[in-house]
This record gives structure tokens, sequence and C-alpha cells, in this order.
């Protein structure tokens, strides 16, 4: 079988938009446009991967960084002038050449799959993804012979009304063999009112050669729609995320109220978990069996193990352990690791910190550069003092240390293993293991002083 390679156009601004981001780089399910597409690239067997980049080009480079090749559309002339930038590259390529848009984030691996075996099986020298959209207005019709093959595609402007008639349109996703691609390219002229280089004319061109070319329209045409607006990038959120939540309630997974649950397409969730209300799970957080995550609660790039309750959280770049209890109105900052059997209450931020096993921080505390053992209790509003304007330095409490309340550790600092600190100390210094550290000025009572004070 030969060779696979997908050539994704990337070089437009997208003015519609209205925004100086790369409109390819504009997120939909919480990965720009433009990795979707090439992971349904890789998904449908692509083994190169050529962008063509353009307007942001450097940004672009630099999101899909070791993911591709990249060559410069510099003026940007339409389709067929985007697709001539990669002949360098390609010009001694023999095989399949899949031809995608950057801006069509709802293309699935399984659909471009399909494209590039029936362009195989029909021996094609190019093969058109169509649509049959419910409007097809606006776009180019595809004009089949009686045996299903290609004629040709017409925009709607130079259609006649038996062709506007027509609901099969061009998607703009093609697959060619390599040198006919090429060798048809050379010939596309820029003598059209817009003064660009169309690659549907490519069709055209291998027709007239007699070249067969094919057309297979797709299962579901919103797979391929584009992006050119904030209002159609929306419309591809919510699409995305539909497939997601579908997705993971048929693998197991209990959603509560879908409407209100926002989980990004790289998230997974093993079986078992319930999902409440308005939850955000982003980027690549990955949360174990039998957990219950929400209500309002945003998880960015976590990992969860089994059995983990965590409400009204916010937690980021973060490890939490099997078994814990997270919440209400918890931030867990990046760099924190928590234990099997960690309770964090309410009222608390962990930041960059370890907390080993069935240690708790109950509620109203902040820890920060921390290395706490395990079986550790912290009293309510317990503060590591981590940062003295210039620097930033680490506590350490051993295990079955007991942090009593309103207490500070002034870093560095460590408290022994079995060791005790008297609630209200601010400790300075090491308290060794099994001590009681008490760091707080002796109290003393004046008889009568209130009395005198009211008189005055």
């Amino acid at each position: 079988m030969s060779e696979l390679a997908a050539l994704v156009l990337a070089a437009g601004k997208g003015t519609r938009m209205k925004s100086a981001l790369p409109k390819v780089l504009h997120k939909v399910g919480g990965k720009p446009m433009v990795q979707h597409v090439l992971d349904a690239a890789r998904q449908a067997g692509a083994t190169r991967n050529i962008v063509v980049i353009g307007f942001g080009a450097e940004a672009v480079a630099a999101e899909l960084d070791g993911q591709a090749e990249f060559v410069v559309q510099a003026e940007q002339l339409g389709t067929g002038h985007a697709v001539m930038q990669a002949e360098s590259k390609l010009a001694d390529f023999p095989g399949t050449v899949l031809v995608l848009c950057g801006d069509t984030p709802l293309l699935e691996g399984e659909m471009l799959k399909e494209l590039v075996v029936q362009h195989r099986a029909q021996q094609a020298a190019a093969t058109v993804l169509t649509a049959h959209m419910p409007d097809p207005t606006g776009y180019g019709r595809v004009i089949r012979s009686t045996d299903g093959q290609v004629l040709k595609i017409v925009e709607q402007k130079d259609a006649s009304p038996a062709e506007r008639a027509v609901n099969e349109v061009n998607t703009g996703i093609y697959c060619f063999e390599g040198p006919a691609l090429f060798r048809a390219l050379r010939s596309v002229r820029r003598d059209n009112a817009q003064g660009e280089y169309y690659l549907t004319d490519v069709i055209g061109i291998l027709v007239n050669e007699g070249a067969k070319v094919w057309a297979l329209p797709a299962a579901d045409y919103r797979a391929t729609l584009g992006i050119n607006s904030r209002l159609q990038l929306a419309e591809a959120e919510r699409i995305i995320r539909q497939r997601k939540l579908t997705a993971l309630m048929e693998s197991g997974v209990t959603i509560m109220d879908p409407a209100s649950t926002f989980i990004d397409a790289e998230v997974q969730i093993a079986p078992d978990t319930i999902i409440y209300p308005f939850t955000w799970l982003e980027g690549r957080t990955v949360i174990g069996q039998g957990c219950v995550i929400g209500p309002s609660t945003r998880i960015q790039d976590t990992t969860v193990g089994d059995n983990v309750t965590i409400h009204f959280t916010y937690a980021h770049e973060c490890q939490i352990g099997d078994d814990v209890t997270v919440g209400p109105y918890v931030h867990l900052r990046p760099g924190t690791v928590l234990a099997r059997g960690v309770k964090i209450g309410n009222f608390v931020e962990v930041k960059n910190s370890q907390v080993g096993e069935n240690s708790k921080i109950p509620h109203l505390s902040y820890i920060g550069d921390t290395d706490m053992g395990a079986r550790v209790n912290i009293g309510s509003g317990t503060i590591t003092v981590n940062y003295d304007g210039k620097q930033k330095y680490r506590t350490t409490i051993e295990d079955d240390a007991f942090i009593g309340c309103n207490t500070n550790l002034v870093a560095p600092v460590t408290v022994g293993c079995g060791a005790y600190v008297a609630a209200g100390s601010t400790i300075t210094k090491n308290v060794p293991p099994s001590a009681l550290g008490v760091a707080r000025a002796r109290q003393t009572n004046i008889e009568g002083w209130a009395d005198k004070h009211r008189k005055k």
C-alpha cells in the first residue's frame, strides 16, 4: 500500500474572526483547530504531515513544533497556490496526498480513513470528500456522471439552474495521487476574477486528461464544516463537546446535566465516575474510577486517582491520589501532589507541595512549598510562610506531626516526626521529633483594667 501524506492548508488570517491570533490557532474542545485536523490525519494513517503557514507563521509553527514539516505561503493567492508551496517537499513522493483545511476541527479520523480507502479502491487520480448540505447556497456543486464519477466542480455563480439544484457540495478536502496532483497544478492559471490559483481547477484538468475522479459523501455534513467566524466557532465547540459527553456516557460515566458540563476532547474519565453540573474538565486531565466531581469545579491538566471526591474546587497541574477528598472552596495550584487518603477542607490553598498519605488540612490554611509526611494534622488558620520578598523557601513537616490552629511556619523550617506545635505559634526554628514547639508570649491578665478603661 502506498504511503499517505497529509497536507494541511493553514496560511489564512481569517479576517471574519476579527482576531490577532491566526484563525487555525483558535481553540475548540480545548485544543487549536489545526491540532484537531492533524490528529484526524494521523488517525487516518498519515505518516507525514506538512502544514502550509502564512499569517502568524511563527505562532502556528511553534504550536505544532515536532508534529509537522512547514512551508510558507508568503502571499495568499488561493488554495491551488497554497498546495504549490509544498511541491518541494513532495516532489519525489509517489504516494497519496490528503489535502485538508486547517479550519475544519470537526473532521474525524475514521471519515478520512474511509476517504483514503475509497480513493485507493477506485484507483482514482483524485477523490473529493463531499457533503449533502441542507442549504448548499454558496458552495461549489459536485456534478457527477451517471456512473458516479466527478465531471466537474462548479461554483454557484457559474452554475446553471439544474446544477444549483444539486445539494452535493465540495468540502475542500481531497485525496490525490501525488504525481498527478503536482502535474495538474502546473497547468492551473489565475485568469479569474479573484486572480487566484484554485485547487478545484485541478479536478477539471484531471477529468479532461481522462483520469478518474471520484467522490465520497460524508456521513454527517457537519463534520466537514469550516470555521470562519466566532459564531461558527461556538457551534463547532458545541458539537465537539457533545461528541465527548456522548462518548463518556456510553463508556460508563454519569454526567448529571450535559448542558452545564464542559469537557475537553483530550480528557479521560474511567467508568462509574459521576460528574455534577457546572464542572469544567480541561486539557489532559485524567480522572479515575468511582469519583465524584463537582458541582462548580474546574480541573486542568491534573491526574485524579480512584474514589476521589472534589467539589467547589479549582485544581490545575496537580496529582491527586486515590481516596482523596477535596473541597469545598479549595485552590490546588501547580506542583501539588496529594497522596492516598488526604483530606483538603474548605477555604484551603495548596501550592507546589507534597502531602503524605492520610494527612489532613481541614480548613482555612495556606500550604505552599511544603513537604508534608503521612498522618499530619494541620490546624485551622495555618500558614507556611514561604516567601521573604525575594526568595521562596520550603517547609518540612514530618510524619505524625500535629500543627495547632493559627500557626505560622516561617520557612525554611522543619517540624520533626511526631512533634506538636502549639496553637498561635510563629515557628522560626526547627521543632525536634516528639517535641512541643511553642512560640508565643506568655499571657498576662491585669485585674480591673476594663472598668478603669470604661470610666476614662
